[in-house]
């Protein structure tokens, strides 16, 4: 810990007080910072609903933590051995597992990690990795605090943050739980130090997005909504459309979508369409045989007619005689015939005038409750001041490519390191980081947040949480990543995580 209390009232004296730990609840108190995340059950299902809107559009959308640039990757350097602050300690994992009697090297994912989506200052969808984590109430998560506070506006909390177990391609096929609380360590949340890169966060029970009823509503309806919705263009006769009536409280609303001509050109144009042009006898007669515009189209079609018929005819043609050039001839016995010729004309094709309606749907019962984190995936153990140089499992989704631009991650599936932690802190200046662990890892960016589980049980698929993935960095200055860091987990530590496993949260449906 950077920090030095300094009471009200002058300095501490270097006696047998500082010894007994008498300025050490105040220490405690002054560790836990703790923010409202989404701090009603409606807002709360504002921010499942964005994630769900079309199939998971935006989970899918969304990508991994880019807080780290590539003068960021760098060297650690050792800073010596750690000094536990208090007594080692462990909390017990829920959700023990049914045990594999596989005896394969594979390892077997815990069900607890997932990925933690949000909405960074820029308006930008983001995700990194965490995990579930035993609480009192079964509704903890553990990341990185970076993937929870937004470092590039003074510690803001990101928003529209949910944590998705077992995420897959758009799925949550737990639920998704949406973020109510966050806890992190006081000098992280005011003075962004990286040696306590680590936050908790309290979830409402989670949202089983899918189903639901659709539900017609009038357009003013449909607009107020803030759940899922739909909007379906039906197409409809003109008689239907001349029959509506416009009105914003009814539950459809009409429109046109107007026509184009059809444009005329030549036969050879891809897609023409041949039409007729009536004409004289004469200038039929004069017409080729073949295909073009202008040439006979098919032979004259010939009607017979009464005498007011032929009369009214005769009449038009008189007025217009372009529109009328029929031939009409009256034969011995006073039988009346129109004798009607036509020509070739080539169109590229135009559209008919349609005519549609808007039908307007809120889906109801689309958000179901999932039940609480932990009664659903379990929660891994919470292990402090443990030693160092002991083997880990660490998970994660990383995604991002090495500075060197070698890419050989996608962060679609889970990915996990094993090794022993270094024997000594470590530092880098990149972050002014002090107290540090460090592993052999070649996990990137997406993997930060991804839990260090110590005494991983491979058949129970469960642990104890003893860090987070919170730097990425390149000990052999290849361009690539080849060293993770978390934080050392010390009492203070334990005092932000218990602070937030006595947290109650609730439901949002």
């Amino acid at each position: 810990m950077k920090r030095i209390l300094i009471p009200a009232g002058g300095a501490i004296l270097a006696t047998g007080l500082l010894a007994a730990g008498l300025v050490g609840t105040a220490q405690a108190d002054s560790d836990v910072a703790t923010d409202a995340m989404a701090a009603s059950a409606a807002n709360a299902k504002a921010v499942a609903d964005f994630w769900a809107e079309n199939n998971g559009a935006a989970l899918k959308a969304a990508k991994e933590s880019n807080v780290w640039d590539k003068a960021d990757v760098a060297k650690l350097q050792s800073k010596g051995g750690y000094s536990a602050d208090t007594k080692p300690g462990s909390t017990q994992p829920i959700g023990e597992e049914k045990k594999t009697t596989s005896k394969t090297q594979n390892v077997n994912m815990p069900k607890t990690i997932g990925k933690v989506f949000f909405v960074n200052s820029k308006g930008e969808k983001k995700w990194c990795s965490a995990t579930s984590i035993q609480s009192q109430y079964r509704n903890l998560v553990a990341t990185a605090g970076h993937c929870v506070y937004d470092t590039a506006t003074d510690s803001a909390l990101l928003g529209k943050w949910v944590f998705v177990p077992g995420y897959y391609q758009g799925k949550a096929p737990w639920g998704v739980y949406v973020g109510k609380q966050a806890f992190t360590h006081y000098d992280f949340d005011v003075y962004e130090d990286y040696d306590r890169d680590y936050a908790f966060v309290t979830v409402y029970n989670g949202v089983s997005l899918g189903g639901g009823t659709a539900k017609q509503v009038s357009k003013a309806d449909f607009d107020k909504y803030t759940g899922i919705k739909d909007a379906k263009d039906v197409e409809i006769s003109k008689e239907e459309f001349d029959k509506s009536v416009l009105d914003p409280t009814k539950t459809e609303a009409y429109w046109i979508k107007e026509g184009t001509a059809p444009e005329a050109t030549g036969p050879d144009y891809p897609g023409a369409e041949v039409g007729k042009v009536e004409v004289t006898k004469a200038v039929y007669d004069a017409a080729k045989v073949g295909k073009g515009n202008g040439f006979k189209f098919g032979g004259p079609i010939t009607e017979i007619v009464t005498d007011p018929q032929a009369a009214a005819y005769l009449e038009n043609q008189k007025k217009d005689p372009e529109k009328y050039p029929a031939t009409v001839v009256k034969d011995d016995r006073g039988n009346w015939t129109i004798t009607h010729y036509f020509v070739q004309q080539w169109y590229k094709p135009g559209s008919d005038t349609k005519y549609y309606k808007t039908v307007f749907f809120i889906i109801e019962g689309f958000a179901k409750d999932a039940g609480r984190l932990g009664d659903n995936v379990g929660g891994q153990g919470f292990a402090w001041n443990q030693p160092t140089g002991k083997y880990v499992r660490v998970f994660g989704y990383p995604a991002a490519p090495h500075p060197d631009g070698n890419k050989n991650y996608t962060g679609v599936t889970p990915k996990w390191c094993y090794g022993k932690t270094s024997g000594k802190l470590v530092g880098s200046a990149a972050k002014k980081i002090e107290e540090h662990l460090a592993l052999k890892c070649a996990f990137t960016e997406g993997a930060d947040g991804g839990p260090w589980l110590y005494k991983y049980s491979n058949t129970k698929r469960l642990g104890y949480l003893n860090g987070v993935v919170s730097t990425f960095n390149d000990q052999d200055a290849n361009g690539r990543v080849d060293y993770i860091s978390s934080p050392y987990f010390d009492g203070e530590t334990n005092t932000v995580y218990k602070a937030a496993a006595a947290s109650w949260s609730g439901k949002i449906v």
